[in-house]
């Protein structure tokens, strides 16, 4: 979870109730997934 409080605004949510904290979550961890997606690839190549 360091990246997403540092990197991905989850340090303070400025969002109110569960499915939209839920849904901010899920788009943070989908774009950490990217960016380790990406340094996957050029480390391979």
């Amino acid at each position: 979870f360091g990246w997403l409080k540092t990197v991905g605004l989850r340090r303070k949510v400025k969002l109110r109730g569960v499915q939209r904290v839920g849904w901010l979550f899920t788009f943070a961890a989908a774009v950490y997934n990217l960016v380790r997606m990406r340094n996957l690839v050029e480390t391979t190549t």
